[in-house]
Order: C-alpha cells, then sequence, then structure tokens
C-alpha cells in the first residue's frame, strides 16, 4: 500500500503545468471544463476525467478556479435530453458541482456559423460537393498525399451562397459540406481539408428544427472552449493528432480568448468494456436491463451496484494522470472498492442457502436472548446491535456437511462449532426429506459457552447464523465480473466473451432483521459473502433485493493461479 499511498500524494504533469502557468503570471485561475456528448450515459473511463477537471479546479478556488460543465451535442441524431439528465445526476454523485457554469455548444450555434463564415471569407473553407466515400478517398493514407477536391477552387461569393443555402435546408443530406482550406498533403490526416459543417434534417434536443447543418465536434470543441474562457482544454490521448487542427481553427478565427489543449491516458480497466458504441449494443440487444444495469461499466451501474463515489475517486487518484497508454488491472479498483468498504460497512449475517437448524436442549422455544452483535470492527464508534436468539436458526448450507474430509471444521455429526455472537453447538442428528435432501439439523447447545470457550474442548470454527423466526426474507444478486477476456476491446466480438455467470439470482435468502430498514445509499458486509446493497431499481418495500458489490477477496486471481 506504501506505492499507492506515494501515488495518492504525487502531483502529475498537468497540474505541474497548470501551476507553472499560474505561477508564471500567463493565467490568473485554472479554468476547466468536462464536456461530455449527450449520446450514452457515462462510464467508469469518464470519472478520471472528471475527477481531474473538477479536482484542478476545486484546489485551486482561492484563485477563483472554475470547472465548467459543457454538452458538446453538435450530432443531434445521436442526443437526447435524458442522457443529458443521467450525466448531471452522475457528476452530482461524485461529488462535484458547477454551479451556474453549466453550458451547451448548441448554446453557440449562431457564433460557429458566423465564424464558419468568416473562414470562408478568408479563402479558408469551401463548400465541397463530394460525398464521404469520395471524401475518404480523396484525404489519401498515412503513406501518400491526398488530392485536392474539384470545389476546392470555388469562389468566395460562390461559397458564400452555397453555405446560406445549406442553412436554408435547400439541399439533402450528404449533398454538400462545408470543408476547411488547409492542406491535403499534410502529414497529419486531420488537416487534409476536414469537415466542419454537415446537413443534418434531424430535430435537435435543445433547439428543435431551428437549424438542419451543424458544426463538427473539431470545429465547435475549441471554440467552445475560447468562449468560455477555458485555460487548460484536458482531453483523453486519442485527441493528440486533433491538437494542430484545434490550434488552426483557433489561430485563424477572431477568437475571445486562445485555450491550451493538454492530452492524457484515458482509463481502460482490464475486463471492462467502455466503447458508448458497444454499451448501447449490451442494451438494445438486453443481454443487460439497462444503462443501469450492475453489470454495466457506466457510473449508474456501478452506483447501482453500490460502488462508492468516495472509492472510484481514491481509485483515479491512486492510477494517476499520465501519457502512457495501457489496461489498468481492474483487480486494482476492486482492491480499493474493498478498503474503503471495509472500514465503512455495516456488518450483518446473512444466509444465502438457509437450512433450518434447532437447538433441542433449548429451555423453552419462547425464550429469547439478545446477542450482541458488532457493527464493525473497523470503527469503534459504530457500537453494536442486538440479534434475537432463541434456539432456532437458519445456518448457510455450505457450513454443514454430513461426510466431511479431514481438516474440515464446519458443522458435521458429532462436531461442534460456536454460532457467532452466540453459543457453541454440537450436531446430534441430521433430519431429510424423502429425496435426502438434508431439510434441519438437530443439535444441542452448551449454555456455558457464552462469550467463551467451552472447558477442556477446542472448537475450531464459528458459523453465521440468523433467526428462524425474525429473519427477512429477500433476493440476493451476486454480480461478477462482466466479460472473461482480459481485454475485452480487442476481441472482434464482444457477445464471445460475455460472461453469462455474471449475475447469478438467489432466492428465499435469509437476513437479520436489522436489515428491513435499509436504505439505498447504505453499504453492508454480509459476513463472509461480500459487500452489498439495497438494490435502488427493484427492491420494494415488499421484496428486499440486495446487490453484491463485490466479493471479500479476487476470486479471479485464484482462479488465474490454479
Amino acid at each position: 500500500m506504501s506505492d499507492n499511498n506515494n501515488n495518492l500524494n504525487r502531483e502529475d504533469f498537468i497540474r505541474e503545468i497548470v501551476k507553472n502557468d499560474l505561477s508564471s503570471g500567463k493565467h490568473n485561475a485554472p479554468i476547466t471544463r468536462f464536456p461530455p456528448e449527450p449520446n450514452g450515459y457515462l462510464h467508469l473511463g469518464h470519472v478520471k476525467s472528471i475527477c481531474l477537471n473538477f479536482g484542478i479546479a476545486n484546489e485551486n478556488l482561492d484563485s477563483g478556479s472554475r470547472c465548467h460543465l459543457r454538452f458538446d451535442d453538435t450530432n443531434p441524431s445521436k442526443e437526447e435530453n435524458e442522457y443529458v439528465e443521467a450525466i448531471k445526476e452522475d457528476v452530482k454523485w461524485l461529488g462535484f458541482d458547477w454551479g451556474e457554469h453549466l453550458y451547451f455548444a448548441s448554446d453557440n450555434f449562431s457564433q460557429l456559423f458566423d465564424w464558419a463564415c468568416h473562414l470562408i471569407k478568408e479563402n479558408k473553407a469551401y463548400v465541397d460537393d463530394l460525398n464521404a466515400e469520395q471524401i475518404r478517398e480523396y484525404r489519401g493514407t498515412l503513406t501518400t498525399p491526398g488530392k485536392q477536391s474539384p470545389y476546392r477552387s470555388r469562389t468566395i461569393e460562390e461559397n458564400m451562397e452555397l453555405f446560406e443555402k445549406m442553412r436554408a435546408g435547400n439541399y439533402s443530406e450528404g449533398e454538400k459540406v462545408l470543408r476547411a482550406k488547409i492542406n491535403m498533403s499534410d502529414p497529419n490526416m486531420n488537416l487534409r481539408d476536414p469537415v466542419i459543417y454537415r446537413i443534418m434534417k434531424t430535430n435537435h434536443h435543445r433547439t428543435g428544427n431551428k437549424w438542419c447543418i451543424y458544426p463538427s465536434y473539431d470545429f465547435a470543441h475549441g471554440q467552445c472552449d475560447s468562449i468560455e474562457g477555458i485555460t487548460h482544454s484536458i482531453c483523453t490521448l486519442e485527441f493528440e493528432q486533433h491538437r494542430p487542427l484545434y490550434d488552426w481553427f483557433i489561430d485563424n478565427l477572431p477568437v475571445p480568448h486562445k485555450p491550451r489543449q493538454i492530452e492524457f491516458s484515458k482509463l481502460q480497466p482490464s475486463y471492462t468494456l467502455l466503447s458508448k458504441r458497444k454499451l448501447i449494443e449490451m442494451v438494445n440487444e438486453n443481454y443487460v436491463d439497462g444503462w443501469d444495469d450492475p453489470r454495466m461499466s457506466t457510473i449508474s451501474g456501478l452506483r447501482r451496484r453500490g460502488y462508492p463515489p468516495e472509492a472510484l475517486k481514491i481509485f483515479c487518484k491512486s492510477i494517476g494522470v499520465t501519457k502512457f497508454s495501457g489496461v489498468t488491472d481492474v483487480a486494482l479498483l476492486e482492491h480499493t472498492v474493498r478498503e474503503y468498504l471495509n472500514k465503512i460497512a455495516e456488518r450483518k449475517m446473512v444466509v444465502l442457502n438457509p437450512i433450518k437448524l434447532t437447538i433441542t436442549n433449548w429451555p423453552d422455544k419462547d425464550k429469547y436472548e439478545s446477542m450482541n452483535a458488532v457493527n464493525n470492527p473497523e470503527d469503534p464508534d459504530s457500537g453494536k446491535r442486538s440479534i434475537p436468539f432463541n434456539g432456532s436458526v437458519f445456518i448457510e448450507a455450505d457450513d454443514f456437511m454430513e461426510n466431511p474430509p479431514k481438516k474440515y471444521f464446519r458443522l458435521s455429526p458429532g462436531s461442534e462449532v460456536r454460532l457467532r455472537y452466540s453459543y457453541c453447538i454440537r450436531c446430534e442428528e441430521v433430519i431429510k426429506d424423502n429425496e435426502g435432501n438434508v431439510i434441519e439439523l438437530l443439535c444441542t447447545y452448551d449454555p456455558d459457552t457464552l462469550g467463551k470457550n467451552p472447558e477442556g474442548r477446542k472448537v475450531r470454527a464459528a458459523i453465521h447464523w440468523v433467526p428462524f423466526y425474525e429473519s427477512i426474507d429477500a433476493e440476493v444478486r451476486l454480480y461478477d465480473r462482466t466479460f472473461t477476456s482480459e481485454d475485452p476491446s480487442t476481441e472482434d466480438d464482444w457477445r464471445k466473451c460475455f460472461n453469462e455467470n455474471a449475475l447469478k439470482v438467489l432466492e428465499n435468502c435469509k437476513l437479520e432483521p436489522s436489515l428491513k430498514g435499509s436504505g439505498h445509499s447504505q453499504n453492508f458486509q454480509f459476513e463472509r459473502k461480500g459487500y452489498f446493497c439495497l438494490d435502488s431499481k427493484d427492491s420494494t418495500k415488499d421484496k428486499l433485493i440486495f446487490n453484491r458489490t463485490i466479493a471479500l477477496r479476487d476470486t479471479w486471481a485464484k482462479i488465474n493461479k490454479s
């Protein structure tokens, strides 16, 4: 853990840039932004960007720093207001607040149109009649230069007239585009006359049918940064090749401010899929139950599964911010979640596969005792809880074996164990149904063993239990890693490595009575079973449903070693 602690305290290269810009007087305060496109739900990869952008702002609040939330909504065919609201909820859940600074690229459509006209008037943009396939063909390759469109030589007047007609809706989708006039031989493919406006006769989630032409992401992004006064435009490494184009637009337009784009490596955890396109496929093809399914890598899925936002932030800080791409072992995330939950989660006793156990020498079935159980041994201030005990309980089926092997220390005929927080018991008789299934264990207890060991005997194991009469029925959903491939993004078809066993549903589980009033935001450790939370979507007052956040141990590491 020492290395992790060092990572938590180490300053990354982006923060060094920000610090130097402030000390040199280049900026008085860093102004950052988180700019998602509202075409899907945010996922684990976005958490790193959110933490970085809002984190830098929060660390410099004294100087007037802030982080904007901006929706880059320039593609109405894929964007919906549902995604806007979900993104806002996710950012707030992570503990960040944009305050008054909520923006949309669509707020700037008029200004972006005027700047496109400016490029035309400067003979730096032209209307092209080539279709998308022809544009790709003319662009060339990484080793061969492109060739100029036959429409590149149109006059400024002709281009202005055609662009105005594009705006007026006189042409069909794909019939014409507006391209920047840069260099068709540039080694950087992004500078070979990129498309900056295209015709899309689709209703926009905010502007409706006001526009039928829309700016490209590359054209809109930097200019929106400038309008908002962004100082450090922080994005992931795949946009590094787009930076010269980002700067070209800024340098060739009368923008009010010049931001600086800085790239960092995106988060790609192992056994995890982050592609929005593929996540949409998982939802649409019913591999999962919606965007917030706990098997999804979306923030809403992680929230429903019980991942605490604080653990996600600790994880992002521990992996650091670099320019080195690679897959991050998801075991580190799981370890971080376990470490955090171990400190804050109340312990509870839950039996997933119950067998009735009856103490035959219990004085009276109406005689009750209260067993004091520790809420969290990691937190002395958490106190204790009382669990009723009257000689009839449920135990876990796995804690009994009729014909045990050597060194089996749990319950078996004639053996003795301790019921956790309670007495030592001995199994005297096994009751079976007509099919030979064990349905009840008849045991005796030693009344002198409450809170102490029996004299002259060594009891090697303690097993958990829940009271028979006061227990709560519940459904428990055991979640595991969603994919069997270490890097599902490299598979030709993610469906081939989808883990069919990523969800196991257990009915008729038995819970200790203190769980009856559980809230959706609470995390629990079910003793010996893992960390769980109440399902925020399907659980009701009449039917409690708990989701396993994570197992107590990394079972995958054990499997890989075997």
